[in-house]
This record gives structure tokens, C-alpha cells and sequence, in this order.
């Protein structure tokens, strides 16, 4: 995968936020973009469509050497596994969240996440992990309630071959840095 700016030369912050997730391949990834536009969430060209592997997670700059080897172990020990996204999920009342479900490859997501946040990226999460694809996200009721109906016929069906490593910018964008192949055929 071609990477962004990279975080690593002169003139870097001395944090930096990264996250780790599956990006959902195109058309479907413009698919759930355009959606996400379509409801007025501000975030939907912000955010490339994704699977959250590492939720937002501050981290210093000096430490994204450590990680990066973290990662590239993980991606060499793992399978490429197929991913069905279908019908859609909220997690409403506790969070104001519609999102596709991951109907194949969720065990996969789970013991890949769970990988991926251990060692110098162990940390707590607000949440259990449940694997999805957000379609709206703090919008008004009426709105998440429309988009829990258009994405009930949502259908994805795609191989996962890697995970991708992203920074979030000053400007409230997330750019893919740096993408780890699976290593296991």
C-alpha cells in the first residue's frame, strides 16, 4: 500500500494519534462514504471505511519504531481470511453509532485485534470489541434511524490480506501511513 506522510522525519509532534484497521476495499468503500455523506455525518470523507483493529491511541513519536515492528510480526503470523459485511447494527442507546455488521471474518477481526493490541499497544477500551462498519455516527435519531434502514441491504464480500496503520492529522483527517501484508498463505 502506498504510504502518507509519513510521521517519522524532521518537524514531527512529539504525540502523535495513530489507529489500526482493515480498510474496506473499493466500490464498497466509497459505497459507505457516499452513505455516510448522504446523512450529513461530518466525518464521512474524513475517515477512510474501515474495520477498527486499535481505536484512537496517543502515542509518542519516538515509540512508532517499536510499534511498527509490533505490527509487522503480528501481519507475518497471520491468514488471510474472507470478510462478508451485511445488514446493518447500532449500538444505540449507549452510543449513537449505525453501523454494517461483519457477518464473516468477525472471529478473524476479534483474534486480530486482540494481537494487535497487545505489547506496546496494550491498552483499556471504553467498550468490549465488536467488529463493524460505522455508517453514521452522532447524528439526530430520525437520521441514524434512516441509516439503519438504507444499510440493512448492504452486501460486501472481500479477502483481508492486511491491516493498515493511520495517523490522524491536525486538519481531523485519518491518512493510511503504512499497510502490513499477512504474512501466512
Amino acid at each position: 500500500m502506498p504510504t502518507a506522510a509519513a510521521p517519522d522525519g524532521d518537524g514531527l509532534p512529539e504525540t502523535v494519534t495513530i489507529g489500526v484497521s482493515i480498510h474496506v476495499p473499493e466500490p464498497y468503500g466509497s459505497q459507505v462514504q457516499d452513505a455516510r455523506a448522504g446523512h450529513g455525518d461530518p466525518q464521512a470523507r474524513a475517515i477512510p471505511t474501515h474495520v477498527t483493529l486499535l481505536p484512537p491511541t496517543e502515542t509518542r513519536a519516538e515509540h512508532l519504531p517499536g510499534i511498527e515492528q509490533h505490527l509487522r510480526a503480528v501481519a507475518s503470523a497471520q491468514r488471510p481470511f474472507r470478510m462478508l459485511l451485511q445488514g446493518s447494527g447500532t449500538f444505540r442507546p449507549v452510543s449513537p453509532v449505525v453501523f454494517v455488521r461483519v457477518e464473516e471474518g468477525a472471529q478473524e477481526c476479534r483474534e486480530l485485534e486482540a494481537e494487535v493490541r497487545s505489547g506496546p499497544l496494550a491498552r483499556e477500551l471504553a467498550f468490549p470489541y465488536h467488529p463493524h462498519v460505522t455508517v453514521a455516527h452522532g447524528l439526530p435519531d430520525a437520521v441514524l434511524d434512516e441509516a439503519y434502514e438504507q444499510a440493512r441491504s448492504f452486501r460486501a464480500v472481500f479477502d483481508v490480506t492486511e491491516f493498515v496503520l493511520s495517523t490522524f492529522g491536525g486538519d481531523g483527517v485519518w491518512r493510511p501511513w503504512r499497510g502490513y501484508a499477512f504474512g501466512r498463505a
